[in-house]
């Protein structure tokens, strides 16, 4: 069978042919949208096809000149059908789509695999109309919207303005670095919002608490144990999902020191691997008694990702990546691991991400970063213990407790395992 691409039919027959395919492929979707009778759209399967050999041709008979003139004539003729429809929907889709036509025709002289994706998608995109309106009008809440365009600025606006160097004091700070963090953890927090959606109530505490705790671990715990102090029929679910909020953040951690680096994260495998299993066996368990005690769980929906816990971290973040600089200048390795632990007490990977980027510049080795990982860790499970024991009372902390400590008690068992 011959190659459609070979270059012995041509490139101006390899462009007739993708151009006629383009307007085909989209003229059959707004074809079955375009209606009888006199509010029937004015563009069907012949306009488009027509539409895009146009462009085509305008291009090998003019060059983009004349595609120029096409187009503005393609705008001009579908304003004027536009004004004579009397159509109770005043969309632009099929006018919008019409020009695109003409413009991917022209695109499919140039590059025909490019012109011929293009009309892919977009074709798609017309076809998803339902799917797409449903979406965003009944499933999508305003807030998360809101989120999605925040992430969006965050990652397509933000991001590339920021240098991607070493500044500040000792060059402790690379600010593209950083922002890249913050990006993941929004991601991830994201991510465990949809899952959420995805499953609802059905998912119960426990996977409301493992999703939640790539939001925050330690606002998790908070929560259920005042749910437990609430409901003491939930208990077992509660302590599930709070300690199956541990599991997250240890595989939030594996993913921010994958982004920085990853020597570094080879060097904690084991030890993130054995508080990783402590954790969800231990989560596992209770989300049996859970499941036990109440069928189904109410989940209460949020935000996807806290901005301003988010931009909290990027300014932790730089702190830690501050302090730990200057305590290793002056104290040596000890005060990188004395800074650790002292940020660790409000949050796990702001001193985990500074660590690896010590190791990642070569200040110090990927073994060096163990220990004020792990102390961070440390110091990060006393402060679950503390507001789960204020948050949920007695009984909740008793089953929270030998948990969370065990979970720590393997990473550093696997830590000293691996030295």
């Amino acid at each position: 069978m011959m190659d459609f691409l070979n270059p012995s039919w041509g490139p101006e027959v390899i462009a007739i042919v993708v151009a006629l395919g383009i307007g085909l492929l989209i003229g059959l979707e707004r074809e079955r949208r375009k209606g009888e009778g006199p509010k029937r759209s004015p563009a069907g399967l012949r306009t488009f096809a027509a539409a895009s050999l146009a462009g085509a041709i305008s291009v090998m008979v003019g060059g983009k000149g004349l595609l120029a003139l096409v187009t503005a004539g393609t705008i001009i003729l579908t304003a004027i059908a536009y004004l004579r429809s009397r159509n109770d929907d005043p969309g632009l889709t099929s006018e919008t789509a019409l020009v695109l036509t003409v413009l991917l025709g022209g695109l499919a002289t140039q590059r025909p695999v490019l012109a011929a994706g293009v009309a892919v998608v977009l074709a798609i995109l017309l076809a998803g109309r339902a799917a797409l309106h449903d979406f965003v009008r009944s499933v999508l809440t305003e807030n998360e919207v809101k989120d999605g365009l925040i992430f969006a600025a965050a990652t397509l606006v933000v991001l590339p303005l920021l240098p991607d160097q070493a500044i500040g004091p000792l060059g402790a700070l690379n600010p593209r670095a950083i922002w890249i963090i913050v990006i993941l953890v929004m991601a991830i927090g994201a991510a465990g919002h949809v899952s959420i959606r995805l499953l609802g109530a059905r998912g119960g505490l426990a996977f409301s608490g493992f999703a939640s705790g790539f939001v925050s671990s330690t606002a998790t715990i908070g929560a259920m144990g005042a749910r437990a102090r609430k409901a003491p029929e939930l208990l077992g679910a509660a302590t599930a999902g709070a300690t199956l909020s541990t599991v997250a953040t240890i595989l939030q951690l594996f993913a921010v020191l994958a982004a920085t680096s990853l020597p570094t994260l080879r060097s904690l495998l084991i030890p993130l691997l054995c508080a990783c299993a402590a954790a969800a066996i231990y989560g596992a368990i209770f989300t049996v008694k859970g499941v036990r005690e109440t069928g189904v769980a109410e989940v209460q929906l949020g935000r996807a990702f806290s901005l301003p816990s988010a931009l909290l971290l990027a300014l932790t973040l730089s702190g830690v990546l501050l302090l730990s600089a200057s305590l290793r200048e002056a104290l040596g390795e000890i005060g990188l691991v004395v800074s650790a632990a002292a940020a660790g007490l409000v949050d796990t990977h702001s001193p985990a991400v500074a660590a690896a980027t010590l190791a990642a510049s070569g200040k110090i080795s990927s073994a060096d970063a163990v220990a004020p990982v792990l102390a961070a860790l440390s110091t990060n499970t006393l402060s679950k213990i503390v507001i789960g024991w204020v948050s949920g009372g007695r009984s909740f902390a008793l089953r929270l407790i030998p948990g969370l400590i065990l979970v720590i008690a393997a990473a550093w068992a696997g830590a000293i395992l691996t030295w």
